[in-house]
């Protein structure tokens, strides 16, 4: 289990005060890795007090503004590569087979492609899988990293210590394109419904019924949750193709 990705995975979740509870945990993890300069583990531990002491009520409005009301800052990680077009449902699907062929089956109402779920799998893969998969996606972990600056959010912190974890190289280009496009108003509620009118594609169950929740968080820093597979998350995949 790499502890890091598991503890990136969880501050990028939506706050509780299940999650304030393991900031120290996860606070001595992520300021113990030395794969972060120590200008990132001190940028990020700005991040880390703030989900600490901060009013629940408002660490979750402001989680909601920046990754829930915006499609430049998802954390659904296709978005910003297929939109929405019918590439995306082929991606989440193999995405999907992935990770059941290595036995981790995620119980979450998120997306495959959501990136805290996807750090969860990486934390139980081999380091290479690890620099490689996050190499892919540098480009577009870089940008949220830049948007993020711009809006002046400690989350960019969370992008930069996973590009220095992967020792990723990023494609300026590419990020220099994504940041071309428009940024989203998330104070603006009648074009975002408009941009998000479509039905939502699911790919496996919805135990919680509403905001993700951060499960099991100091039991399972260690333990990958691996329930056994679910016949719904294989009819949903192939219902998105």
């Amino acid at each position: 289990m790499d502890r890091s990705l598991k503890a990136l995975s969880l501050l990028l979740s939506y706050p509780s005060t299940e999650l304030q509870a393991a900031m120290p945990e996860i606070s001595g993890v992520l300021m113990s890795d030395t794969r972060m300069t120590t200008v990132c583990r001190r940028t990020l531990s700005q991040l880390l007090d703030k989900l600490a002491t901060d009013d629940i009520y408002d660490l979750q409005e402001s989680y909601v503004g920046l990754f829930d009301r915006s499609r430049t800052l998802s954390l659904n990680l296709f978005e910003h590569v297929h939109g929405e077009s019918r590439d995306r449902g082929g991606a989440m699907v193999s995405l999907v087979e992935m990770y059941r062929e290595a036995g981790f089956d995620p119980v979450t109402s998120e997306l495959p492609d959501h990136l805290p779920v996807l750090l969860e799998f990486l934390a139980t893969r081999p380091f290479a899988e690890v620099q490689d998969t996050l190499a892919d996606a540098a480009h577009i972990l870089d940008t949220l990293s830049e948007r993020l600056a711009r809006r002046e959010s400690g989350y960019g912190a969370v992008f930069a210590a996973l590009l220095q974890i992967a020792d990723a190289k990023v494609d300026k280009a590419a990020v220099a394109e994504l940041l071309e496009q428009p940024e989203d108003d998330p104070t603006d509620l009648d074009a975002l419904d408009a941009v998000w009118e479509e039905s939502e594609v699911t790919f496996g169950p919805d135990p919680n019924g509403g905001c993700p929740q951060v499960r099991d968080m100091l039991a399972n820093m260690d333990t990958p949750v691996n329930p056994a597979p679910n016949p719904a998350v294989g009819a949903s995949a192939q219902a998105a193709e």
